[in-house]
């Protein structure tokens, strides 16, 4: 049987992931899934999915109309005001990605995306025939943007994404950063793309990260969904925020409802849902902030006794990047936690960090784990150090 080469042909488990499976995991903090971590949820937060208004499908592409309003009247926490005519809903942010890529490129076509970053960029190209050609963030300068990368970007560029604030680096990208690229996007006529599912989740109080859906000046996407926003992965419910010049983003729009009722994936009772989902979710929000802010904060004080080791200041986001001696290759180093310290982080090179000495570890495991997997993971980084 010949198969499409937008999979892969090596499905194999990778080395780590091998390990995984034979090791006594008692401290993952790789976990990325909220419902799994002991924080706290309102007992009755899912009991507005059973409205029976449910039992009736009346679809919409674009979404429910009083869904979409709800997702605009969010965006004035974030300081922009949003057109809910301007809401396509989706089931995930993956797949309005794939809505997007649809819409934008055609086979062999590429989009610009940033690096180091959370790897699955390249699988949601790859499964709609579309390149992903990588730019830097620059190390030594907070993540900034390297424009030298994207002024050299081929001609088949058709978008631009932006992570804000990133993953795994927790970095909100610059307002000048942000400018310059909208400007830059105008002169090449390249779509933005905004990721935005973080966003609710800054490390300091203010000044709050400005959201770009209030972007005018380009054609914009912005996602964001249920996923992060108040922890529910598993109600299937994102969103995109179309914004810039009017007639290009009517054109879009319209293009949008075309691909997103070939699919009509949004059930109807989390939309139906929706008004109760994000009022008893910010409970949740503020739960998941308090977790992750109070595990970097445990972090940052056991590191303090390692001074080999630095944590690399996140902006914002349920992640951490440690920056370590290479005492062995990640990889190395990552398998031994796992088979003789019962610890599993992720290595750098998963999201493709520039050079060996980067660890990533999530802020969302509960606070003992946190705290003991951490040390372990210094104990055995001491012992390397002590040995050479």
């Amino acid at each position: 049987m010949v198969f499409s080469d937008r999979v892969p042909d090596q499905l194999a488990p990778n080395r780590i992931a091998s390990a995984r499976v034979h090791a006594d995991v008692r401290y993952d903090l790789t976990v990325s899934n909220p419902t799994t971590c002991g924080i706290a949820y309102p007992a009755d937060l899912l009991q507005s999915l059973a409205d029976r208004a449910g039992f009736v499908y009346r679809p919409d592409p674009r979404g429910m109309p009083s869904a979409r309003a709800l997702v605009a009247h969010e965006y004035m926490r974030h300081g922009a005001t949003v057109d809910p005519e301007n809401v396509v809903l989706t089931a995930s942010t993956s797949e309005a990605y794939g809505f997007i890529f649809k819409l934008l490129c055609n086979g062999g076509d590429a989009v610009l995306a940033p690096v180091p970053s959370y790897p699955l960029f390249e699988h949601l190209a790859r499964v709609e025939a579309v390149r992903i050609v990588p730019y830097d963030l620059d190390t030594e300068a907070a993540w900034r943007i390297r424009f030298d990368e994207l002024l050299s970007a081929p001609p088949e560029v058709r978008a631009v994404i932006v992570v804000h604030p990133n993953n795994p680096t927790g970095s909100f990208v610059h307002p000048r950063d942000l400018a310059s690229l909208s400007e830059l996007a105008r002169e090449r006529d390249w779509a933005l793309v905004a990721d935005e599912v973080f966003l609710d989740y800054p490390f300091a109080d203010s000044p709050r990260a400005a959201s770009c859906a209030a972007s005018s000046d380009v054609l914009t996407f912005t996602l964001g969904g249920l996923s992060k926003s108040v922890g529910l992965p598993q109600l299937k419910l994102a969103w995109i925020v179309a914004g810039g010049p009017a007639g290009c983003v009517r054109n879009a729009l319209d293009r949008l409802e075309v691909i997103a009722d070939t699919f009509l994936s949004v059930a109807t009772p989390v939309q139906l849902a929706l008004p109760h989902l994000l009022r008893a979710g910010s409970d949740v929000r503020a739960a998941i902030r308090t977790r992750c802010r109070q595990n970097l904060a445990t972090l940052r004080e056991l590191v303090t006794a390692a001074p080999a080791v630095r944590v690399l200041a996140p902006g914002g986001g349920w992640s951490a990047v440690l920056r370590i001696p290479t005492v062995l290759p990640e990889e190395e180093f990552v398998i031994e936690l796992l088979t003789e310290d019962g610890v599993a982080v992720q290595p750098g090179f998963f999201f493709d960090f520039p050079q060996e000495g980067y660890l990533v570890v999530s802020l969302l495991p509960e606070p003992t784990v946190f705290h003991e997997g951490i040390t372990r993971l210094l104990v055995r980084l001491g012992r390397h150090l002590g040995a050479g």
